[in-house]
């Protein structure tokens, strides 16, 4: 009974994203819209350094911010 059941969920997800793929249209990336004007592009560089480098920073400064903060006197206690 088990392996009917995997049967059918294996074909309605199979189906189901075929389906899709079929359905959706195409991005149309290269027709501009109305009012689309694209900035120059941004470099290697400046793209790593947005999107990596300076998320990994803030986090690691926050978290240096909270451990330097941390209020807590008391020793931590063992748990039994």
């Amino acid at each position: 009974m088990d392996n009917k059941n995997a049967l059918r969920a294996g074909a309605v997800t199979a189906g189901s994203a075929l389906m899709m793929l079929l359905m959706t249209s195409p991005a149309l990336a290269l027709t501009r819209d109305d009012g689309d004007d694209p900035g120059q592009s941004m470099s290697m560089a400046a793209t790593l350094g947005l999107f990596v480098f300076l998320p990994i920073a803030l986090f690691l400064g926050i978290a240096g911010l909270v451990m330097v903060l941390d209020k807590s006197d008391r020793p931590q206690k063992k748990q039994a």
